[in-house]
């Protein structure tokens, strides 16, 4: 494990835009944060109360048809927060507060690529509190239907593996592998766009979905056509815009994880749920933390399962 201290913004930024969903405005403000404060949402633009705070976790999770909602549906919630939480683990942010004025946050043009130059553009400051991680001593496993995800012990970083198998030819089965990295994320996952099929739409728009959606912010597929004028951003754009979505959901776990991630035709659902059967085993996982500089050349001692153990060096 590399020698890691906690890292948060450099400064305060904003970004507005409308949310694919609810098609409202919205303000977004990303501010510093002290270390061990975790990632935490403030949402305002409430009628009960000024702001409520949401921490971004998986236990924090009240709905994921269609997008990973946070908080509380009569309370305050946050909806659509996974590509935004994808480029914060993605580039190392473990701590975070982010201000927003409205029930989702902007989809931009429907990938991360917004938030990581909005990110590069500010820089990131590192304290001298040393990083947490989630280590994933056992594997756990979540099917459904024909689907699955799982996780899996891994010596060392964070391994995706994610598959879609779509009967739609213009898709069709798709299956990507990486080992995440800052570099691997703005190179071949942070411009991945959200799909869907033009057959949806009406459904969709009668449950109160996709009030935003467009060719702006979304790839389009009317039967086996792609109706976007500019085509795909990758040829795969679309097993890469869920191994996206992934990232952000299994972000929840509140710390960065150590171990490998495999799904066949998952999705927000099963993400959750399968941090869930992480979580609710103390023997499937571990808290660790990664040495001081001074000391990474030496082994960490084993930790203890289930707990908030830290891997300290000997």
């Amino acid at each position: 494990m590399k020698p890691s201290g906690q890292k948060t913004l450099a400064a305060r930024t904003e970004i507005c835009g409308k949310g694919v969903h609810s098609n409202s405005p919205v303000r977004l403000i990303l501010a510093p944060a002290e270390a061990n404060s975790g990632i935490v949402f403030h949402r305002s633009g409430l009628e009960s109360v000024i702001t409520r705070k949401i921490p971004a976790l998986w236990s924090s999770v009240c709905m994921t048809e269609l997008c990973t909602v946070i908080g509380d549906i009569k309370l305050g919630y946050v909806s659509t927060i996974e590509h935004l939480m994808s480029a914060l683990l993605a580039l190392g942010i473990d701590n975070l507060s982010i201000e927003i004025d409205g029930p989702e946050v902007p989809i931009l043009d429907g990938s991360a690529v917004e938030f990581v130059r909005l990110i590069d553009q500010i820089g990131l400051v590192e304290s001298s509190a040393r990083r947490r991680y989630v280590k994933v001593l056992k594997p756990v496993r979540i099917e459904h239907g024909r689907g699955f995800s799982e996780l899996r012990p891994a010596t060392q970083g964070f391994h995706l593996d994610v598959e879609i198998d779509f009967s739609a030819p213009v898709i069709g089965r798709q299956r990507k592998v990486v080992e995440l990295s800052p570099q691997i994320f703005r190179e071949e996952i942070q411009g991945a766009r959200t799909f869907g099929f033009m057959r949806d739409v009406e459904h969709l728009w009668k449950a109160g979905f996709a009030l935003g959606s467009s060719l702006e912010n979304s790839v389009a597929l009317d039967g086996d056509k792609i109706l976007n004028p500019e085509g795909l951003r990758y040829k795969d754009e679309f097993v890469r815009h869920k191994m996206l979505d992934a990232i952000g959901d299994l972000s929840l776990a509140g710390a960065p994880i150590i171990g490998t991630y495999r799904s066949y035709c998952g999705g927000h659902k099963m993400n959750f749920l399968v941090l869930e059967a992480l979580f609710a085993d103390p023997a499937a996982f571990a808290y660790v933390e990664a040495p001081f500089p001074e000391t990474a050349a030496r082994r960490t001692m084993p930790v203890v399962a289930g707990q908030s153990a830290i891997a300290r060096a000997s």
